[in-house]
């Protein structure tokens, strides 16, 4: 990995002048799948470590996969453990998404453990992401703004509690995740169903007057709806997932 770069600031700073910045999912552990998806032209990735099936052996050859056409290697980590957290982080990744935000204590202790102290409680020691000691120093200065934190709202209690969640220090962004939000009212996957479109709206009104980015999963590959989403004025949008893509181009077509 090489020495910190200012890509993460970019990508604040897009956010910050209320641009977009669109990335995509990766659920398939494969470098040559990750490679594809790092020469698309997207931000950043996130690599599914909750419904992928990815193994830790695999993520540093993922990331540099992701890396090689300067896209930045994201995970969307299992749960909000230190042990998933410390293993995304070493193995390079330069954001982390935490699924199932529904406190602001949850949020505020996932970020306290992607730092080092004094910032954090993450654990210090020779890792991929600081290439095994040789940029350790330069690592520990700069990381604290080298890693994007983003909550995942994706129930009606994280909605509940999303304006103490967005008074959180050092959160970055929010993304809603669709399915599981509306699941959780009960409507999974009924996106034009009012309550759910409340909903949205509710979370997108707190994250403007908190001055926190809203962002939002297209999970099914549609420009339409992405530019729908993005005149609403979601700035943190991840689109399609990579076996998702495969699958929309791999029926046999009528002949």
């Amino acid at each position: 990995m090489a020495e910190p770069d200012n890509r993460v600031a970019e990508i604040r700073r897009k956010m910050r002048n209320r641009g977009v910045t669109l990335g995509s999912w990766m659920q398939l552990d494969n470098p040559s799948v990750a490679e594809i998806m790092g020469s698309a032209g997207y931000d950043w990735v996130a690599v599914d470590l909750e419904h992928g099936h990815f193994s830790t052996s695999r993520l540093p050859d993922i990331f540099r996969a992701l890396e090689l056409k300067g896209t930045l290697p994201f995970a969307r980590i299992a749960q909000g453990r230190t042990k998933d957290i410390k293993q995304a982080l070493d193995a390079g990744a330069r954001g982390l998404i935490i699924p199932m935000t529904e406190s602001a204590a949850m949020i505020e202790k996932c970020i306290s453990q992607a730092f080092y102290p004094p910032s954090g409680t993450r654990g210090v020691g020779y890792s991929r992401a600081n290439l095994f000691g040789k940029h350790f120093d330069a690592y520990a200065e700069s990381h604290a703004g080298q890693i994007l934190m983003v909550a995942q709202i994706e129930s009606i209690k994280g909605v509940d509690n999303l304006e103490e969640i967005l008074a959180v220090k050092g959160l970055d962004a929010v993304i809603v995740g669709p399915y599981d939000l509306s699941g959780s009212m009960g409507i999974t996957a009924d996106f034009n169903h009012p309550s759910f479109k409340k909903v949205l709206e509710k979370i997108r009104s707190l994250c403007k007057a908190a001055a926190i980015p809203c962002g939002y999963h297209v999970v099914r590959p549609d420009p339409k709806q992405l530019e729908e989403k993005i005149d609403s004025g979601y700035q943190f949008l991840a689109y399609g997932i990579d076996a998702v893509f495969l699958i929309h181009q791999a029926q046999v077509p009528e002949i």
